[in-house]
């Protein structure tokens, strides 16, 4: 049995559980930034459960498109945002195979619509570019240089995708 939730505080030694096993080194993203995003956008923090507790996690946050979260950084304030960005998503390797991925992605991608939002984007890494397209991402490469920066912030390949919501 599966279930997805919006993200509880309780939850954050989970996801920096999950950020261990899915991600390098390079990747990983601070407690402090972890726990800010829950409270700046608890809506858009979710997790799935099985019977053995969290085992992935989803953050996103209004955005606008064209802009980049830099690794391990707070979602900054938007105005007029246009855009779901989708910021982190990690599936625990016990969980692999059960489309937990998908269906979060699904999730806030029905959110993202609800909220009248017309994008949505993310940045893709460790060779997730063929998942990502699979739920209608394409590869963007329009970005201004400080966008770009913020690109090169992940210290690994990385990709900016979007999609359209409506």
């Amino acid at each position: 049995m599966q279930s997805l939730r919006p993200m509880r505080e309780g939850d954050i030694d989970a996801v920096l559980e999950i950020q261990q096993h899915c991600y390098p080194q390079a990747l990983l993203e601070t407690e402090a930034v972890i726990r800010a995003r829950l409270a700046a956008h608890p809506e858009f923090a979710w997790v799935a459960e099985d019977a053995e507790g969290v085992c992935a996690y989803l953050f996103a946050y209004p955005s606008q498109l064209g802009k980049v979260t830099p690794l391990d950084a707070e979602f900054p304030a938007v105005e007029a945002a246009d855009c779901l960005y989708l910021h982190d998503l990690a599936v625990h390797p016990r969980a692999a195979g059960r489309g937990l991925g998908p269906a979060l992605v699904r999730h806030k991608l029905a959110l993202g619509k609800a909220r009248q939002l017309r994008h949505s984007a993310l940045v893709s890494v460790q060779a997730s570019e063929a998942f990502w397209a699979r739920q209608g991402f394409t590869p963007r490469e329009a970005l201004t240089d400080e966008q770009r920066e913020h690109l090169a912030s992940y210290r690994v390949a990385a990709t900016y995708m979007t999609r359209p919501l409506h």
